[in-house]
C-alpha cells in the first residue's frame, strides 16, 4: 500500500505549527501526490516571489507545480502569524488555511467560487475556523 509523500523541511529557526499537513495534502491532492513543504524566512520566500512572479513584496505563502504529481509549498511562517488577526483567524487555523489554499492551485484551481468551495469543504472536515 502506498502511504503519503509528504517532506517537510524548515530553513528557519523556532517551532513549526503542529498541523496534519500529511491528511490535508492526502484529503485535496491523494496519496500519491509528492509534496515538498519548506518553511522560509523572509529573504528567501522574496527571492522567490520576484524570480518567479516578479513580485518584490514578502509573501506569506507560495505553491510550484512541477508536475501533474509533484509540487513545492514555501511558506513564510513570519509574515502568516503576523497577518493572521487581520484575517481574525489564530495563527494555527490561518497557516492551514494558507496551506490548504496553496493544495488547491497545486491541484490546478484558480481563485474563484468552485476553489472557495473545495476549500471551504477541507476546512471544515479539519474543523479549520475561518472568517
Amino acid at each position: 500500500m502506498f502511504t503519503s509523500s509528504i517532506s517537510i523541511h524548515k530553513t528557519i529557526k523556532g517551532k513549526l505549527p503542529r498541523l496534519p499537513f500529511s491528511e490535508m495534502k492526502n484529503a485535496v491532492l491523494g496519496k500519491k501526490y509528492v509534496l515538498e513543504l519548506i518553511f522560509v524566512g523572509d529573504a528567501k520566500a522574496q527571492r522567490l516571489n520576484k524570480l518567479y512572479r516578479g513580485k518584490t513584496y514578502v509573501p506569506n505563502v507560495l505553491s510550484f507545480p512541477l508536475s501533474l504529481t509533484h509540487g513545492e509549498i514555501f511558506m513564510n511562517l513570519r509574515v502568516a502569524r503576523k497577518q493572521a488577526p487581520s484575517h481574525r483567524m489564530k495563527e494555527g487555523d490561518f497557516i492551514a488555511f494558507l496551506f490548504i489554499h496553496s493544495l488547491f492551485h497545486l491541484k490546478g484551481y484558480d481563485h474563484g467560487s468552485r476553489m472557495e468551495r473545495g476549500e471551504e469543504k477541507v476546512l471544515k472536515k479539519f474543523k479549520v475556523n475561518f472568517s
